[in-house]
C-alpha cells in the first residue's frame, strides 16, 4: 500500500511538472550593438546637459515668462529623437556666451570717442 501511495504521489508530481512545462515562455535575446550603446549614452549625456541648462534660474524664469512650464519642457525633451537632441545641442553650443563682446567694446569706445570730441570728457588726455 505504501508503494501505491508513493506511486500516486509521483504520478501526480510528474503530471503537474509536464503540464506546467507547456506554459513556459520562450525568450529570445539578441546582441546589442556598439552603435546602439554609444547612441544611447550620447543621448543620455545630451539630455543631462539640457536638464542642467533648464535647471538654471534665469532660464526657468524666461520659460515661465513665455508661458512654458519647465516640467513640460522635460517631458518634450524625452520624446525627441537623438538627431533632434543633437541639433538642439549644436544650436546651443554655437551661441556665444555673453553676446558679442567685441561689438560691446567697440560701441563703448565709439561713445567715449564722441564724448571726447564734443568736449564732455577728458578721458584720452591722460593716455
Amino acid at each position: 500500500m505504501k508503494s501505491n501511495t508513493a506511486r500516486q504521489f509521483l504520478v501526480r508530481l510528474l503530471s503537474i511538472a509536464l503540464i506546467s512545462m507547456g506554459f513556459m515562455q520562450v525568450s529570445s535575446a539578441g546582441m546589442i550593438g556598439t552603435e546602439y550603446l554609444i547612441e544611447s549614452e550620447a543621448r543620455q549625456a545630451t539630455l543631462d546637459r539640457l536638464d542642467v541648462l533648464l535647471a538654471k534660474k534665469v532660464v526657468a524664469e524666461q520659460l515661465l515668462s513665455l508661458g512654458v512650464e519647465p516640467a513640460a519642457i522635460a517631458s518634450r525633451l524625452q520624446g525627441l529623437t537623438s538627431a533632434e537632441l543633437m541639433q538642439i545641442e549644436g544650436q546651443l553650443n554655437s551661441q556665444v556666451a555673453g553676446g558679442d563682446a567685441l561689438g560691446v567694446i567697440g560701441a563703448v569706445f565709439l561713445v567715449l570717442l564722441i564724448l571726447e570730441l564734443v568736449g564732455v570728457t577728458d578721458i584720452f588726455k591722460s593716455l
